[in-house]
């Protein structure tokens, strides 16, 4: 994400990430509606790497498709959701178990949507190769419960992710 990028006033964040790398993010208060009968698909390698992703999540991540593959899956980090939370995915996975939650995807031009989210392990041969995650839209009524929740957890966390 490029400063030029962004479309409107913006602030600036620099995110922790769960490697222990940084990075800046440039974010709005500009939301993007979930499309109405839209799923979000997309897969990752074991590292969080995007491997493949579909028109609708193209659609609303502001990324070209080529800009998209090869990625890491941070790539959509908000920082408005917690750390607490990517630890949470990441043990879970790791466990080789399903995943399922809202979280709030930052846009390439720093706009954002949120999405109800689940990611599951992919695996062959016994072994897992990767991730697979598919959203919906979100109930909003579950949307003002968890930015509640997530603002406690982040205020635990010391500020912004």
């Amino acid at each position: 994400m490029k400063k030029e990028d962004v479309v409107g006033d913006y602030k600036e964040y620099t995110l922790s990430l769960y490697d222990g790398s940084e990075k800046t993010v440039y974010v709005t208060d500009i939301e993007k509606p979930f499309p109405e009968g839209k799923l979000i698909v997309s897969r990752t390698d074991t590292q969080g790497i995007i491997t493949h992703c579909n028109e609708a999540f193209v659609f609303m991540s502001g990324w070209k498709e080529e800009e998209l593959i090869g990625q890491p899956q941070n790539i959509l980090r908000h920082p408005d959701i917690p750390k607490a939370v990517f630890k949470d995915i990441w043990d879970t996975l790791g466990a080789n178990k399903k995943w399922s939650g809202y979280l709030k995807n930052l846009r390439k031009d720093g706009s954002y949507y949120w999405v109800n989210a689940t990611v599951i392990p992919n695996v062959r041969n016994g072994e897992v190769v990767g991730y697979a995650s598919v959203r919906r839209k979100p109930a909003a009524n579950q949307i003002k419960k968890i930015e509640v929740e997530y603002a406690k957890m982040r205020e635990q966390e010391g500020g912004a992710s």
